[in-house]
């Protein structure tokens, strides 16, 4: 039975950084996507950032893009969102997914999700 984790999430002031980790368990991962959501409240949930599995490959959503590092380490089976810069309206809860594929940000088509874990950025 495939299973993500997250963890890393907490409260921290505007400019500071978090690491979010993803653990990943259930089956091999070579060939999945790996991916980061987010949903603030009242607000629909949104991409974040996605890699392959092999590392050779990212994306970032716009909002994210030069604040935010996705990577991973095979050894530990784990996924990585460093998010630095942070701000206010980062505050969502963020979730690990995993697709086998290619990447869409289209959340529905993702086969596996995280329970989340709740960032908050204080101003």
């Amino acid at each position: 039975q495939v299973q993500l984790v997250e963890s890393g999430g907490g409260l921290v002031q505007a400019g500071g950084s978090l690491r979010l980790s993803c653990a990943a368990s259930g089956r091999t991962f070579s060939g999945y996507v790996m991916g980061w959501f987010r949903q603030a409240p009242g607000k629909e949930r949104e991409f974040v950032a996605a890699m392959v599995w092999s590392g050779a490959w990212t994306t970032y959503a716009d909002s994210v893009k030069g604040r935010f590092i996705i990577s991973r380490d095979n050894a530990k089976n784990t996924v990585y969102l460093q998010m630095n810069s942070l701000k206010p309206e980062d505050t969502a809860v963020y979730s690990c997914a995993a697709r086998y594929g290619g990447y869409t940000a289209y959340e529905r088509a993702w086969d596996y999700w995280g329970q989340g874990t709740q960032v908050t950025v204080s101003s």
